[in-house]
């Protein structure tokens, strides 16, 4: 027996050894292809491949194409045969015949459009977050789409920021998760797969903290705070084999994003050994005069290529000038090459040398086909929130006498889809009121009303909507932002209820008839009145085109909402940036304490907190336990708790762990996230939740920027949310 086994092992140890020698022998090959390239490559047809162009504002793309003077286009046709049409210029009618990479905005799908991201996030479901982003690549593909510009891994603590849609909330632990997800499921398990696109890591890097939350604004933070919260999930997307970053619009502490040889160089290729290409955000190369720290575009070019700008998007600086800059040494000739070869690497990666069309075939059977609008109407479900549940009103019988169905996303199947939805159609789109219309017993009486407009002072529609209230059974009141009020551009001062939503939503609750309040939103809103007096409040964010039946099936109980809170959820705009993760502070707020750290007009802390979600069924949690009470600064620690539901019916929780590093040389943040896991309970039913904690868990980056585990004690928390749970204690101690 131990000769078998041994046997085996020798026969594993052999497999991989030769699989490595494979990898190794096939990296040797491609660079040995793009040498021989590049050695044919004149000065200007290098500096093609560096510029990428938007395919509607070019006059003649196939001129360009034909001379060698463009590597990519972004929004290309939307059309497997003409996108074949311009490769085939590339391909055979180009003098080197080296094809383009062709990229689109593929954020939540392509034409199944799936929850936004921040909504998706809420499911905490990794596998989920995966399988989108693979359906989404299957359909990109079949138009001839091989790169898309997400995930987008920008830690956003500001609601007020419109991006924050488009992201994974405020967490880096639950932020890195699904980044390396999302990598995933675009490249697949090989990237040279036709059904797989590249994966684009953006915003790099520290968008998400511009001041005031306004969008393209400035960056100012500490470098801890910066390798802590804001790196790590793009770390993690590298980590996980993402092939192109995308840097950001925004200066980090005085240097522009598009000129950061700190983050571009240092950190991306030095310190995480990165070897596909950066492209700039729109224009950013440009805007670095903006920024003021170039004063003529050449100079900008030369900042922008030489901190690690590979591909400039559209400002065109790279093809007016880089040719020069190299002819009168202002860079060297090196530094071109270096970002064609970057460039190239990826192109081979995705097979586009040996295999640059796309079968025109694929897109009648596998875009917006049922098993991916099925899942569309899953991740649905699973990505909303049960904010409040007074007296059990949900879930609603489906024979229920009759129902209102008030408010002005109702019946709006545009808003449906939310900010950067692709090439996703309206006509696509269930609206929540088509939702309910085919979940009902025929026998119930529906009453529809707008209400009054998203945005704007019209009041005209509110007696409607009182009136089909007053004579219902119970009123649904779907209330929030419009598509296009978050995601790019989106940024709010003010990030309640728009227009006079609140009057129609207070109108509607004064009737006495129970209220189910419906949000559709891109971000965290403030609703301290309507989290106070409505009965019933579903997180419901924009949920892409199964939206409705996605809500109904919640609604009516067929579906137990699990979803978890990505963001906090504040009282007042004012309270922002606002997240849970926050820093101690020497005077921590105390309500019966004057001078302490709060707001003298609104109570303390948030109105849901980050990992807060409710459910139709009760869960316990119990029995702590943690296999050592202490661990070197190299050691691991098993945290265990059992969770019961101790409700009537089944259901998912979410059940995470946090820890706070009791006393560090620099202050910690009072709670950080550390491990979570999903779970399905029946009634009754008890499970043994297990987490594992090691030096990537426990370390901080102390005076000197080094990742170091500190000795001392820590606190664990395993519970519903960040605010709740069982608490225990171990030590770190030197060894």
């Amino acid at each position: 027996m131990k000769s078998l086994k041994m046997l085996l092992s020798l026969l594993l140890i052999g497999l991989c050894a030769d699989l490595a020698v494979a990898q190794t022998m096939e990296t040797r090959d491609m660079e040995h292809r793009i040498d021989l390239l590049l050695h044919q490559m004149t000065l200007e047809e290098k500096v093609g491949q560096l510029v990428q162009y938007n395919y509607g504002d070019v006059k003649n793309p196939e001129q360009l194409v034909r001379r060698g003077r463009i590597g990519s286009f972004l929004n290309p046709p939307a059309d497997a045969g003409e996108v074949n049409d311009l490769q085939k210029i590339a391909v055979e009618g180009s003098r080197l015949g080296i094809p383009l990479i062709l990229g689109f905005d593929v954020i939540h799908g392509y034409k199944t459009i799936f929850p936004i991201p921040l909504a998706e996030a809420a499911a905490w479901d990794p596998e989920l977050s995966e399988q989108a982003a693979r359906i989404a690549a299957t359909e990109a593909t079949a138009e001839g789409i091989r790169w898309t510009f997400a995930p987008m891994v920008d830690i956003a603590r500001d609601a007020r920021w419109g991006r924050i849609a488009e992201g994974a909330g405020e967490d880096p632990f639950l932020g890195s998760a699904l980044a390396q997800a999302r990598v995933r499921g675009f490249q697949g398990e090989d990237l040279s797969d036709p059904q797989s696109v590249a994966a684009c890591l953006k915003h790099y890097v520290a968008y998400g903290a511009a001041e005031e939350g306004r969008d393209y604004n400035s960056v100012d933070i500490s470098t801890r705070t910066l390798r802590e919260v804001y790196l790590p999930p793009f770390h993690a997307g590298v980590e996980a084999g993402a092939v192109t970053l995308m840097s950001a619009f925004n200066d980090l502490n005085g240097t522009p994003a598009s000129a950061n040889w700190f983050t571009l160089t240092k950190v991306l290729r030095q310190e995480w050994g990165f070897q596909g290409f950066v492209v700039s955000d729109w224009n950013s190369v440009g805007e670095l005069l903006n920024h003021g720290v170039a004063g003529t575009p050449a100079e900008a070019g030369a900042k922008a290529i030489t901190a690690g700008v590979d591909m400039d998007m559209v400002s065109g600086i790279y093809a007016d000038h880089l040719v020069e800059l190299v002819r009168n040494g202002t860079i060297p000739v090196s530094v071109v090459v270096r970002a064609v070869r970057r460039v190239l690497r990826v192109k081979y990666a995705l097979n586009l040398f040996d295999n640059p069309y796309t079968d025109t075939r694929r897109a009648g059977r596998e875009i917006l086909n049922p098993e991916h609008v099925n899942f569309a109407r899953k991740a649905g479900t699973e990505s909303i929130v049960l904010l409040k549940n007074e007296r059990h009103l949900l879930p609603l019988d489906k024979s229920v006498g009759s129902l209102a169905v008030i408010g002005p996303l109702a019946d709006s199947p545009y808003d449906m889809l939310g900010s950067w939805h692709a090439r996703g159609n309206p006509k696509d789109a269930v609206t929540v009121l088509s939702g309910i219309q085919h979940t009902v017993s025929p026998d119930t009486k529906i009453r529809y009303a707008r209400g009054c407009p998203i945005t704007g002072d019209s009041t005209a529609g509110i007696a409607e909507a009182v009136d089909a209230a007053a004579v219902s059974d119970v009123a649904l009141l779907v209330v929030g932002e419009g598509a296009d009020m978050s995601g790019e551009a989106g940024s709010r001062a003010h990030i309640d209820l728009p227009g006079v939503q609140e009057q129609l939503v207070r109108a509607v609750v004064n009737t006495g008839t129970p209220v189910v309040l419906m949000l559709v939103n891109g971000r965290p809103l403030a609703l301290p009145w309507e989290a106070e007096h409505v009965p019933a409040i579903l997180e419901t964010w924009q949920l892409g085109i199964q939206h409705g039946n996605a809500v109904a099936d919640v609604v009516f109980g067929d579906h137990n909402p699990s979803g978890k809170l990505p963001v906090t959820f504040p009282r007042a705009t004012g309270q922002e940036p606002l997240y849970y993760n926050h820093e101690r502070t020497g005077r921590p707020p105390q309500a019966e304490n004057k001078f302490s750290s709060k707001f003298i007009d609104i109570p303390i802390g948030p109105q849901y907190p980050f990992g807060y979600g409710l459910s139709y069924t009760t869960f316990k949690y119990s029995n702590l336990q943690l296999d050592q009470s202490s661990i070197g600064p190299g050691g691991t620690l098993t945290v265990q708790a059992d969770v019961t539901n101790t409700g009537d019916r089944p259901g998912e929780e979410i059940a995470q762990l946090y820890i706070q590093d009791v006393v560090a040389s620099l202050s910690p943040p009072v709670k950080e996230l550390q491990g979570f896991s999903k779970i399905s309970l029946k009634p009754g039913e008890t499970r043994t939740v297990t987490f594992t904690l090691g030096p990537k868990n426990l370390g901080m980056y102390n005076q000197e920027m080094k990742d170091v585990v500190e000795p001392g004690e820590f606190k664990v928390w395993v519970g519903p949310n960040s605010t709740a749970g069982l608490e225990g204690a171990f030590q770190v101690v030197r060894r």
